[in-house]
C-alpha cells in the first residue's frame, strides 16, 4: 500500500505563470492545493524579456483579472513602464503592454501566493505521477516522496527534457541554466503521450553602464494612466524609458559569416521554433532584403544594470555574440552580463486535451502553458487559470468552464490549441479572432465578471461594483438618446472649432456622437452640461455607441454559430460508423474527438460536406 506525506485536493507542478494562476484559481476556489516547483526563487521567473502585454496577449491579462487571477494585479505592482499600443487604430486591436521589473514581479507572486489560505508550496522535482487505473492519483518527488491527489496539473514550461545550445555546446539544463525534468518527460511518454519538440531563445542581456544611449532613441513610457487589473488604485510614477538601435550590414556580414556556426543552421537543433519570436539568424535569413533590424534595449529592473536587447535572440557562440553586439550603434563597448542562448524542450501534442484542458489520456491530469505547445508569459498564464478552475470544479462536482470564441481570447487560444493542435510554439494574435471586435482591453470586466462571480472566483464586493459600472454605462447611453443638440449661435461655433459639419436642425446627442471625428466630452460640451463619469465608462460609452452597427453584426455572427455549437456530438460516437465520411475527416474527427459540431467544423481537413454528413448521421442516431 503507497503511503502519502499528506493528501491534497489539487496538486500543480510548476511554479511559472501557468502554474501560478492554476494554483491560486485552484485556491480561490476554497479546495486544499499544493504547488511544487523546482526553485521556490523561480516563482514567476520571466527568462525571456521582462515584459507583461501586447497585441492580444494584454488582453488575456484583462481577462486573467477579470476571472479573478493574479498576473495583472502583480503587473500593475512591478512596472518600471507602461504603454498603451495601438491608439490610433479601433479599440479591438488596442492593448497594454508593460515593462517589468523581473525581480519585484518575482517577489511580489511569491508574496501573493503564500499569503492565501488553502495553498502549500514546496520546493521539490516531480519524479513521476501516480497513476491507478487511467487515473490520476498523486505524485512521487525525486527524494521519495508521495504526495495524494484528486486531480494533478503539470505546468512544466520549457523545462521537460530542456537542453540549452550556444554554438555547439548543447547540455541538458532548463531555462536559465535551472535543473531539467527529465523522468516526468519519460513517463508521459510511456503513458502514451505525443510529444513534440520545440524550441525557443532569448537575446544577450548587457551591462547599462556600457552602453552609449546618446546614439539609441529613447522610448519614454505613457503620461496616462494604465492599468492591467481593475483592482488597481495606484499607479507607477517613476517610469523608466527604454531605447531603440538597429542592426546594420555589419551586424549581417557578421552572421553571414558565422551561419555555420549557429546552432540553428548546423543541425545541433532540431527542435522547432517560433515563427513570431525568431532569431536574429533567422531574421537574417528569412528577411535577407531588410537593411536593419530593430532593437529594443529593456531594462530588467530598478536595482540591475541588466539590459535586455529584445529582438537579437540568438544560439551563436559566445565570441560571435560579442562582436555581433559590439557592431550595433550605442553598444560599440557594451559588456555582455549574459549570453543569448536557444532551448529545446519537449511539448505535448494538445489535441490530447479536452477544452477543459483536461488530458483525454488519464483522468484528473490536467495540463497548461509551453508544456501544451505555447509560447509567452501570457498564453501560459490564461491557460493555467482554466486548468485550475475546472480541475476545481472536478472535485466539487461543478459544470466546467469553457469559454467560448467569443467571450475571451482565452477561448480562442484553448480552442485552437485542442482542436487544431500546433506545428510551432503557439502565438495568440489578433487575427486568429473572428470576434475581435467583441473582444477588446476596454470591455473584459463586461464579458467575464458575471463567470467569474458565478463559479466563485471574484469577491461579493468586486461584483458589487462590477454591476454599479455596467448600470452606469447602461444608464449614459440611455441618457444620450434623451436629449437633443441645437444648432444656437454658440453651438455653430463650437463646431466649427471642432472641425466637424454644421448643424442644419436638432440632433440626438448619441447621433451626434456617431461621428467619427467627435468624443463624448465634445458632446457633453456642445449641450452645455457637466457629467462625472470615470475614463473607463466613458470609453466604454464611446465605443459601444461608435461601433454599435459593426457590434450588432459580430453578435449576430456569435448567434448563428452558436447553433453549431449547441449541437452536441456524444464523446463514444465511433466515426467508423459514420457513412461517407471522407477519409482524412475520419482519422482528424477520432484524433480530436470534438464535444460539438462547431468544434468539428474548425478541424483542419474536416470540409463543410464532412459536416453535413455527420449531422444527419446525428440526427439518424437520435431518432433511432
Amino acid at each position: 500500500m503507497t503511503e502519502f506525506l499528506k493528501e491534497y485536493d489539487i496538486i500543480v507542478i510548476g511554479g511559472g505563470h501557468a502554474g501560478i494562476e492554476a494554483a491560486y484559481a485552484a485556491s480561490r476556489k476554497g479546495v486544499n492545493t499544493l504547488l511544487v516547483t523546482i526553485n521556490l526563487d523561480t516563482i514567476g521567473f520571466m527568462p525571456c524579456n521582462p515584459s507583461v502585454g501586447g497585441p492580444a496577449k494584454g488582453i488575456v491579462v484583462r481577462e486573467i483579472d477579470a476571472l479573478g487571477g493574479a498576473m495583472g494585479i502583480i503587473a500593475d505592482k512591478t512596472n518600471i513602464q507602461s504603454r498603451m499600443l495601438n491608439t490610433a487604430k479601433g479599440p479591438a486591436v488596442r492593448a497594454l503592454r508593460v515593462q517589468s521589473d523581473k525581480v519585484q514581479y518575482q517577489l511580489a507572486m511569491k508574496k501573493l501566493l503564500e499569503d492565501i489560505p488553502n495553498l502549500d508550496l514546496e520546493q521539490a522535482m516531480v519524479k513521476e505521477l501516480l497513476i491507478e487505473e487511467g487515473k490520476v492519483i498523486g505524485i512521487s518527488t525525486m527524494l521519495g516522496t508521495k504526495y495524494k491527489a484528486k486531480a494533478v496539473v503539470i505546468t512544466t514550461g520549457t523545462y521537460l527534457r530542456g537542453e540549452i545550445v550556444i554554438g555547439d555546446i548543447k547540455y541538458s539544463s532548463g531555462p536559465n541554466h535551472q535543473m531539467p525534468s527529465i523522468d516526468l518527460a519519460k513517463q508521459l511518454e510511456e503513458l502514451g503521450f505525443d510529444l513534440v519538440r520545440f524550441k525557443t531563445g532569448t537575446p544577450p542581456r548587457v551591462n547599462a553602464d556600457t552602453v552609449d544611449f546618446s546614439k539609441t532613441e529613447i522610448q519614454p513610457g505613457d503620461d496616462k494612466e494604465h492599468a492591467f487589473s481593475y483592482e488597481t488604485t495606484e499607479y507607477i510614477k517613476d517610469q523608466i524609458p527604454c531605447w531603440l538601435t538597429y542592426t546594420n550590414s555589419k551586424t549581417h556580414e557578421i552572421i553571414d559569416e558565422n551561419l555555420g556556426r549557429s546552432a540553428m543552421y548546423s543541425g545541433v537543433i532540431k527542435g522547432t521554433g517560433p515563427r513570431y519570436c525568431p532569431s536574429i539568424e533567422d531574421k537574417y535569413v528569412r528577411f535577407s532584403d531588410k537593411e536593419r533590424h530593430q532593437l529594443f534595449l529593456e531594462p530588467e529592473g530598478r536595482n540591475t544594470k541588466e539590459i535586455y536587447v529584445q529582438g537579437l535572440s540568438t544560439s551563436l557562440p559566445d565570441d560571435v555574440q560579442r562582436d555581433m553586439v559590439h557592431s550595433i550603434a550605442g553598444l560599440e563597448n557594451a559588456t555582455i552580463m549574459r549570453n543569448g542562448y536557444a532551448i529545446e524542450y519537449d511539448a505535448i501534442n494538445p489535441t490530447t486535451l479536452w477544452p477543459t484542458l483536461e488530458t483525454k489520456l488519464i483522468s484528473g491530469l490536467y495540463t497548461a502553458g509551453q508544456l501544451n505547445g505555447t509560447s509567452g508569459y501570457e498564453e501560459a498564464a490564461g491557460q493555467g487559470i482554466i486548468a485550475g478552475i475546472n480541475a476545481a470544479c472536478k472535485i466539487l462536482g461543478e459544470e466546467p468552464l469553457i469559454l467560448g470564441r467569443d467571450e475571451a481570447y482565452i477561448g480562442v487560444l484553448i480552442d485552437d490549441l485542442v482542436t487544431k493542435g500546433t506545428n510551432e510554439p503557439y502565438r495568440l494574435l489578433t487575427s486568429r479572432a473572428e470576434h475581435r471586435l467583441l473582444l477588446r482591453h476596454d470591455n473584459a470586466d463586461m464579458r467575464l465578471s458575471e463567470i467569474a462571480y458565478k463559479y466563485n472566483l471574484i469577491s461579493e464586493e468586486r461584483y458589487v461594483r462590477f454591476c454599479q459600472k455596467r448600470k452606469l454605462i447602461e444608464d449614459e447611453i440611455a441618457r444620450l438618446k434623451t436629449f437633443r443638440i441645437t444648432p444656437t449661435k454658440e453651438v455653430v461655433e463650437k463646431m466649427r472649432k471642432l472641425n466637424t459639419a454644421e448643424l442644419k436642425d436638432g440632433i440626438l446627442a448619441i447621433d451626434l456622437l456617431r461621428r467619427p471625428e467627435l468624443n463624448y466630452y465634445d458632446i457633453i460640451n456642445l449641450a452645455n452640461q457637466n457629467i462625472e463619469l470615470s475614463k473607463d465608462i466613458i470609453e466604454q460609452v464611446e465605443i459601444e455607441v461608435k461601433y454599435e452597427g459593426y457590434i450588432k453584426k459580430s453578435l449576430q455572427q456569435v448567434e448563428r454559430l452558436k447553433k453549431m455549437e449547441e449541437k452536441k456530438i456524444p464523446t463514444d460516437l465511433d466515426y467508423d460508423e459514420v457513412p461517407s465520411l471522407a477519409l482524412e475527416a475520419r482519422e482528424k474527427l477520432k484524433k480530436v474527438s470534438p464535444l460539438t459540431i462547431g468544434q468539428a467544423s474548425r478541424i483542419s481537413g474536416v470540409n463543410p460536406a464532412d459536416i453535413s454528413i455527420l449531422i444527419v448521421y446525428l440526427e439518424q442516431r437520435k431518432t433511432r
